[in-house]
Protein backbone atom coordinates (compact mmCIF):
# COMPACT_ATOMS: atom_id res chain seq x y z
CA UNK A 1 0.00 0.00 0.00
CA UNK A 2 1.03 3.31 -1.16
CA UNK A 3 1.30 6.46 0.68
CA UNK A 4 -0.94 9.18 -1.47
CA UNK A 5 0.62 12.35 -1.32
CA UNK A 6 -1.94 14.91 -2.42
CA UNK A 7 -1.15 18.04 -4.66
CA UNK A 8 -2.03 20.35 -1.82
CA UNK A 9 1.38 18.50 0.21
CA UNK A 10 3.46 18.09 -2.36
CA UNK A 11 6.63 20.40 -2.66
CA UNK A 12 8.88 21.27 -4.94
CA UNK A 13 12.40 19.98 -2.78
CA UNK A 14 14.65 18.33 -5.00
CA UNK A 15 15.83 14.98 -4.49
CA UNK A 16 19.51 15.41 -2.90
CA UNK A 17 22.04 12.47 -2.69
CA UNK A 18 24.65 11.70 -0.41
CA UNK A 19 27.69 8.67 -0.31
CA UNK A 20 26.73 6.13 2.43
CA UNK A 21 29.54 3.87 4.33
CA UNK A 22 29.40 1.22 1.38
CA UNK A 23 31.35 2.61 -1.66
CA UNK A 24 28.54 1.01 -4.15
CA UNK A 25 25.42 2.26 -2.30
CA UNK A 26 24.44 5.87 -2.85
CA UNK A 27 21.62 7.23 -0.62
CA UNK A 28 18.69 9.36 -2.18
CA UNK A 29 17.11 11.94 0.46
CA UNK A 30 12.94 12.75 -0.69
CA UNK A 31 13.05 14.98 1.79
CA UNK A 32 9.33 13.65 3.01
CA UNK A 33 7.76 9.83 3.96
CA UNK A 34 6.61 8.41 0.76
CA UNK A 35 5.83 5.05 2.20
CA UNK A 36 5.43 3.48 5.88
CA UNK A 37 7.71 0.63 5.85
CA UNK A 38 10.58 0.31 4.02
CA UNK A 39 11.60 -2.68 2.23
CA UNK A 40 14.21 -4.24 -0.24
CA UNK A 41 14.40 -4.74 -3.48
CA UNK A 42 17.56 -7.57 -4.02
CA UNK A 43 16.64 -8.19 -7.54
CA UNK A 44 14.51 -7.35 -10.58
CA UNK A 45 11.99 -9.87 -9.68
CA UNK A 46 11.70 -8.05 -6.00
CA UNK A 47 11.65 -5.05 -7.60
CA UNK A 48 8.08 -5.37 -9.25
CA UNK A 49 6.14 -4.45 -6.23
CA UNK A 50 7.40 -0.84 -6.46
CA UNK A 51 7.30 1.20 -9.79
CA UNK A 52 10.22 3.03 -8.91
CA UNK A 53 12.56 0.61 -7.73
CA UNK A 54 11.55 -1.43 -11.46
CA UNK A 55 12.12 1.60 -13.30
CA UNK A 56 16.05 1.61 -11.76
CA UNK A 57 16.62 -2.19 -12.16
CA UNK A 58 15.60 -1.22 -15.85
CA UNK A 59 19.48 -0.15 -16.16
CA UNK A 60 22.29 -3.22 -16.53
CA UNK A 61 24.47 -1.43 -13.60
CA UNK A 62 21.76 -1.78 -10.90
CA UNK A 63 22.76 -4.41 -7.94
CA UNK A 64 19.67 -3.65 -5.07
CA UNK A 65 17.84 -0.84 -4.19
CA UNK A 66 16.07 -0.22 -0.99
CA UNK A 67 13.31 1.76 -0.59
CA UNK A 68 13.01 3.46 2.94
CA UNK A 69 10.41 5.94 4.33
CA UNK A 70 11.73 8.73 3.27
CA UNK A 71 15.14 7.56 0.94
CA UNK A 72 16.70 5.02 -1.27
CA UNK A 73 19.39 3.59 -1.66
CA UNK A 74 20.91 2.64 -4.86
CA UNK A 75 23.53 -0.18 -4.70
CA UNK A 76 25.38 -0.48 -8.21
CA UNK A 77 27.94 -2.75 -9.56
CA UNK A 78 31.29 -2.20 -9.49
CA UNK A 79 32.14 -1.29 -13.42
CA UNK A 80 30.33 1.98 -12.96
CA UNK A 81 31.09 5.24 -11.56
CA UNK A 82 28.83 7.04 -9.18
CA UNK A 83 30.24 10.44 -10.91
CA UNK A 84 28.24 9.25 -14.09
CA UNK A 85 25.09 7.64 -12.44
CA UNK A 86 24.51 10.09 -9.05
CA UNK A 87 22.74 13.51 -10.78
CA UNK A 88 20.63 11.11 -13.66
CA UNK A 89 19.68 8.82 -10.86
CA UNK A 90 18.39 12.02 -8.58
CA UNK A 91 16.63 13.88 -11.71
CA UNK A 92 14.62 9.82 -12.27
CA UNK A 93 13.49 9.84 -9.27
CA UNK A 94 12.76 13.63 -8.61
CA UNK A 95 10.76 12.61 -11.96
CA UNK A 96 8.91 10.24 -10.37
CA UNK A 97 8.11 12.02 -7.30
CA UNK A 98 6.44 14.92 -9.78
CA UNK A 99 4.26 12.84 -11.44
CA UNK A 100 3.42 11.25 -7.66
CA UNK A 101 3.76 8.04 -9.06
CA UNK A 102 3.20 4.96 -6.28
CA UNK A 103 6.77 3.83 -4.35
CA UNK A 104 4.48 0.82 -3.41
CA UNK A 105 1.78 -1.39 -5.01
CA UNK A 106 1.09 -3.83 -3.00
CA UNK A 107 0.38 -4.26 1.50
CA UNK A 108 3.28 -4.79 2.87
CA UNK A 109 3.66 -7.59 6.15
CA UNK A 110 4.89 -5.44 8.25
CA UNK A 111 7.20 -6.83 11.38
CA UNK A 112 5.53 -5.43 14.21
CA UNK A 113 5.13 -7.22 17.44
CA UNK A 114 2.51 -9.82 17.75
CA UNK A 115 0.38 -10.98 20.33
CA UNK A 116 2.17 -14.45 20.22
CA UNK A 117 5.42 -12.96 20.55
CA UNK A 118 7.51 -13.63 23.99
CA UNK A 119 8.04 -10.71 25.83
CA UNK A 120 11.96 -10.19 25.20
CA UNK A 121 10.54 -10.73 21.48
CA UNK A 122 8.52 -7.61 21.74
CA UNK A 123 11.34 -5.30 23.70
CA UNK A 124 13.77 -6.27 21.09
CA UNK A 125 11.39 -5.31 18.57
CA UNK A 126 10.97 -2.09 20.22
CA UNK A 127 14.56 -1.24 20.61
CA UNK A 128 14.95 -1.42 16.74
CA UNK A 129 11.80 0.48 16.04
CA UNK A 130 12.89 3.29 18.66
CA UNK A 131 16.82 3.58 18.70
CA UNK A 132 18.77 1.00 15.75
CA UNK A 133 16.88 1.51 12.66
CA UNK A 134 16.87 4.90 12.67
CA UNK A 135 20.24 5.46 13.36
CA UNK A 136 20.86 2.52 10.32
CA UNK A 137 18.87 4.99 7.98
CA UNK A 138 20.52 7.82 8.30
CA UNK A 139 23.83 5.75 6.18
CA UNK A 140 21.05 4.63 4.14
CA UNK A 141 20.05 1.27 4.97
CA UNK A 142 17.38 -0.92 7.65
CA UNK A 143 17.55 -3.65 10.27
CA UNK A 144 14.49 -5.61 10.76
CA UNK A 145 14.11 -8.62 13.17
CA UNK A 146 14.49 -12.06 11.87
CA UNK A 147 14.19 -14.23 14.91
CA UNK A 148 15.22 -14.71 18.16
CA UNK A 149 16.74 -18.40 19.14
CA UNK A 150 18.57 -19.49 21.99
CA UNK A 151 20.41 -16.49 23.39
CA UNK A 152 20.84 -15.43 19.71
CA UNK A 153 19.13 -12.64 17.72
CA UNK A 154 19.10 -13.14 14.03
CA UNK A 155 18.82 -9.36 12.38
CA UNK A 156 18.50 -8.41 8.55
CA UNK A 157 20.53 -5.75 7.27
CA UNK A 158 19.44 -4.43 4.07
CA UNK A 159 19.88 -1.13 2.09
CA UNK A 160 23.48 0.11 2.20
CA UNK A 161 24.19 -2.07 5.29
CA UNK A 162 24.08 -5.34 2.88
CA UNK A 163 27.67 -5.91 1.76
CA UNK A 164 28.83 -2.56 3.30
CA UNK A 165 32.16 -3.48 3.82
CA UNK A 166 31.81 -1.41 7.96
CA UNK A 167 28.89 -3.81 7.93
CA UNK A 168 30.38 -5.64 10.43
CA UNK A 169 31.63 -3.87 12.52
CA UNK A 170 27.85 -2.10 12.98
CA UNK A 171 26.38 -5.42 13.72
CA UNK A 172 28.75 -6.36 16.39
CA UNK A 173 30.19 -3.03 17.52
CA UNK A 174 26.73 -1.02 17.99
CA UNK A 175 23.56 -3.37 17.12
CA UNK A 176 25.16 -6.34 19.15
CA UNK A 177 26.60 -4.18 22.23
CA UNK A 178 23.03 -2.25 22.37
CA UNK A 179 21.24 -5.68 22.85
CA UNK A 180 23.71 -6.71 25.57
CA UNK A 181 23.66 -4.06 27.04
CA UNK A 182 20.02 -3.93 27.53
CA UNK A 183 19.14 -7.68 27.33
CA UNK A 184 21.10 -10.19 29.43
CA UNK A 185 19.46 -12.92 27.39
CA UNK A 186 21.05 -11.79 24.38
CA UNK A 187 24.36 -13.72 23.54
CA UNK A 188 25.31 -12.74 19.99
CA UNK A 189 23.88 -10.78 17.30
CA UNK A 190 23.82 -12.63 14.00
CA UNK A 191 22.90 -10.92 10.59
CA UNK A 192 21.30 -13.34 7.76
Amino acid sequence: MSLNTSAKTHTATSVTFESTPNPATMKFNLHRQVIKEGFECPNAQEAERSPLASKIFGFPWTSAVYVGTDFITVTKQDWVDWEMLAQPLSNLIQDHLNRQEPFEVELLETEDSSANDLPIVRDIKSVLNREIRPMVALDGGDVTFAKYDNHVLYIRMKGACSGCPSASITLKQGIEARMKELFADVHEVVAI
